[in-house]
């Protein structure tokens, strides 16, 4: 434990940057966690079945990497050494995929807390669907005062508690310090045990951080809970052992300084003068790879003889472990007929959407999740499928209001292997309650899929306060975020195929309350062109004058502006591009063939025009707020119409004369 304290204060002032405090009070847990209790295996950090450990205290980073480094997994000394430099595997918060051993990203408090919930989610349905011999593991995680004063830890533990997620172990750090000074200014008169026995949880105490037989005795009780989410509050002193700031704030957000580090290392009896020292008997007593090789050899057996058993599951789950359907979506996606003439079909996009997840819910069996409270608006969900419950892990999940911990908990079960899919969905205009949650589903590159409906301000008589107007630029402004927004029924269905076959990182998809013409493709492109992020919808037009660019509801605006223009003579070329970034993903040629340089080119969109500007020389935008109205008539009054991307695309002409 004392090695643990000294390579953070040595990592931390040879950055000159960095959280010592957290790590010399709780390496007592990070010890018993790794080296005990825990089953993982430092050799195989990937093992489907290990316990996860989540360092939502972020901050404390150090704590972490320097149990993964003593109990042997690929982190070395060299990198601790390197903590918190260009290039390194030790990053100043823990960021999944750049460290062994490291579950998720944390650092914006809470976050990993409810990553925590989402991980527990997904090993429940695993476990029930597949059984104990293929998952059967415990989440355990490290908060902070600072994670359970933020809103999102409050859902996520009201949620976990509701639905009975007993596989949650987690130890808080209640060391009484915040960066501006004790939790008495902000947070000191909270009962946060009652608060969580409240949820539902199992609480229980440790009234010294260094008593390792009743921080043992706690966590053992707390494995034992099969019914309640556990958490153990832990007395600390934050830089225990610093003789002038243990217990302070300076010990939080800054190196303690090297006399306080030499004082400190004198006053737990080492030598001041060596830094990054080891001793080897530590590495002997916390090496976690010989256990951890055999915790894993006996899944294995069993993991076997279930294959034997079961090989059509079997044969599921590696299926899903790869990122696929079972089978090829194309051929169950349902067909939207045009209608006539005289009555031609209309269907918003959030209805397609569900009867696209219908039609493929067999071939996605491990795709789970669900609405803020909102699954019959945003027409999410399986059918065939029931909810999840504290009784039975369904793929129908009521996350209740809650869409910060939706978010959270979705990147959590996506984190939790790969082997689930998983799904949040709400009104569009809620994103900005999801925000951090999918800055960091796109920061860590998961499969995550955010369905959002109500896209715009042709929500109607909500009014502003429910009409999203700069959320598509905001979406579109996350670097590997995949925002996809389809003009019809049929568009809608391809959307759906191409994030479940083509598109890894995670994808928004972004719907319609109001229905929409299904597009007659007799005289136009086919929806499978939405795979491209944008293609050429009326091909007809072999010498265009103008391009109208448009997504979502207002491909049919575009499409009646070229009816306009052609009455005077002018020939437009209407492209449907739902995605931006699919689009700048192809080829340079294909782009150019769509959007030849030159060629004048208009964007409509019900939004603000930020980020158009790459593609088109003039944007028909919304610019300010929406109005309380009948959606059609909110549209027009704010200039989402034929008629003004007609005048539009004439203006453009005229300044090219």
């Amino acid at each position: 434990m004392d090695t643990i304290r000294t390579l953070a204060m040595d990592a931390v002032e040879a950055a000159n940057s960095g959280h010592p405090g957290m790590p010399m009070a709780m390496a007592p847990v990070a010890y018993l966690l790794y080296a005990k209790v825990m089953r993982h295996n430092p050799r195989d950090p990937a093992w489907p079945d290990r316990d996860r450990f989540i360092l939502s205290a972020g901050h404390g980073s150090m704590l972490l990497y320097a149990a993964l480094h003593l109990s042997g997994y690929e982190l070395t000394l060299a990198d601790l050494k390197a903590f918190r430099q260009w290039g390194s595997t030790t990053p100043g918060h823990p960021e999944h995929g750049v460290t062994p051993g490291v579950e998720t990203t944390t650092g914006p408090l809470g976050q990993g807390f409810a990553n925590g919930v989402g991980m527990a989610l997904a090993e429940r349905y695993l476990r029930e669907r597949y059984g104990k011999q293929v998952c059967d593991h415990r989440i355990f995680g490290l908060c902070s005062d600072g994670d359970l004063m933020e809103g999102v830890s409050a859902e996520a533990a009201s949620l976990a508690g509701h639905l009975g997620l007993g596989r949650i172990v987690y130890l808080y750090d209640d060391n009484e310090i915040t960066i501006d000074g004790s939790t008495e200014l902000s947070f000191g008169t909270e009962e946060v045990p009652a608060r969580f026995r409240a949820y539902g949880w199992h609480v229980s105490s440790v009234d010294d951080a260094t008593d390792l037989a009743a921080l043992e005795q706690a966590i053992t009780e707390a494995v034992a809970e099969e019914d309640r989410p556990s958490l153990i509050g832990v007395r600390s002193v934050i830089a225990y052992g610093a003789p002038t700031k243990a217990g302070t704030a300076g010990a939080h957000g800054a190196p303690l300084g090297e006399e306080e580090v030499r004082a400190t290392k004198l006053a737990l009896g080492w030598d001041p003068d060596r830094r990054f020292h080891i001793p080897d008997e530590v590495y002997t007593a916390f090496d976690a790879r010989p256990r951890g090789a055999a915790v894993q050899r006996e899944w294995q057996k069993r993991v076997t003889a279930w294959r034997g058993a079961q090989p059509d599951a079997a044969a599921e789950w590696d299926r899903a472990a790869a990122g696929l359907p079972l089978a090829e979506v194309e051929p169950v996606l349902p067909a939207f007929d045009a209608g006539s003439e005289d009555r031609p079909a209309k269907l918003a996009t959030r209805g397609a959407s569900g009867k696209t997840m219908h039609a493929f819910e067999e071939l996605v069996p491990t795709m789970i999740g669900g609405s803020a409270d909102l699954a019959g608006s945003v027409k999410t969900g399986f059918p065939g499928a029931a909810s999840y419950s504290r009784t039975h892990a369904g793929r129908n999940i009521h996350f209740g209001v809650r869409e910060h911990t939706m978010a959270a908990a979705v990147n959590g079960m996506a984190l939790h292997g790969g082997i689930v899919r998983p799904y949040g969905s709400t009104f569009l205009q809620f994103a900005d309650y999801m925000r951090p949650a999918i800055r960091l589903s796109a920061l860590m590159e998961l499969p995550t899929v955010w369905v959002f409906s109500h896209d715009s301000v042709a929500v109607g008589e909500d009014g502003p306060t429910h009409q999203p107007i700069e959320h598509l630029a905001a979406l579109r402004a996350v670097p590997g975020l995949t925002v996809i927004r389809p003009a019809d029924a049929s568009e809608t269905a391809v959307a759906w195929q191409t994030i479940l076959e083509q598109v890894r990182g995670p994808a928004c998809l972004i719907l319609s309350r109001q229905d929409l013409p299904v597009l007659e493709r007799s005289g136009l492109a086919p929806a499978t062109g939405l795979r491209h992020g944008g293609y050429v919808l009326t091909p007809d037009d072999r010498q265009p004058q103008a391009a109208i660019v448009a997504t979502g509801s207002e491909v049919h605006v575009a499409l009646d502006a070229r009816q306009l223009l052609a009455a005077v003579g002018i020939s437009a070329r209407v492209v449907s591009m739902p995605s931006l970034e699919l689009f700048s993903a192809q080829e340079a040629s294909y782009r150019t063939d769509v959007l030849p340089p030159g060629l004048p080119a208009v964007s409509v969109e019900a939004g603000v025009a930020q980020g158009w500007e790459r593609w088109v020389d003039r944007s028909v935008s919304i610019e300010g707020f929406g109005a309380s109205a009948p959606g059609a008539q909110v549209m027009a009054r704010l200039g989402i119409t034929a008629a003004a991307v007609a005048e539009a695309v004439q203006e453009v002409l005229a300044t090219r004369r």
